[in-house]
């Protein structure tokens, strides 16, 4: 059977992150600068093949200081490491609404784990142009410990600065191609 393709609306998606700091609030940023594809053999996305890339230096918390930290070694070496990728390898429906499970190979650095992200399939819609989008609403969370991110510092009352777990989210609309 034929597969379709899929590529990303960059104009109406966005990728986020959120991080426990002081343990008392989140700070959160984002990526400017990704790209998603995904191939199915329908509209249903069941079994889609999705690919998924950001480029690092693409990060923004809306704080220049802390942007650069982020892109040093101590934390994503964005010079060494320019790329975050992520390469699926289930697509599940759950059960017979709307919601799926996308399971794959998330990279960070030099480190591949296996991540499980859930997913809200938003339908399909034809725009004013003619062009046939589908809507993903993407949340889930990684342990950045994992991935080599291990930064922190320790606070004088005990603790640490920032939480190993961090929340990802993502609002993603495709295009089919034609």
């Amino acid at each position: 059977m034929a597969t379709t393709k899929w590529v990303l609306d960059p104009t109406h998606s966005e990728v986020l992150f959120k991080i426990k700091h002081l343990m008392i609030t989140n700070v959160t940023g984002n990526f400017k600068a990704f790209d998603v594809t995904a191939e199915a053999e329908d509209d249903s996305f069941a079994d889609a093949k999705i690919i998924f890339s950001t480029k690092v230096n693409s990060i923004t918390t809306n704080n220049e200081q802390r942007d650069g930290h982020l892109k040093s070694p101590d934390f994503f070496d964005a010079e060494k490491f320019p790329e975050i990728k992520f390469s699926s390898t289930k697509f599940k429906r759950e059960g017979n609404g709307e919601n799926f499970e996308l399971i794959g190979n998330l990279t960070i650095k030099d480190v591949t784990k296996e991540v499980k992200l859930l997913v809200e399939f938003g339908g399909i819609a034809k725009d004013p142009y003619g062009n046939i989008k589908a809507g993903f609403s993407v949340v889930g969370k990684i342990n950045r410990a994992n991935f080599g991110l291990t930064w922190n510092a320790l606070l004088e009352a005990g603790g640490v600065t920032l939480s190993e777990e961090v929340s990802v989210a993502a609002e993603i609309q495709m295009v089919k191609s034609k």
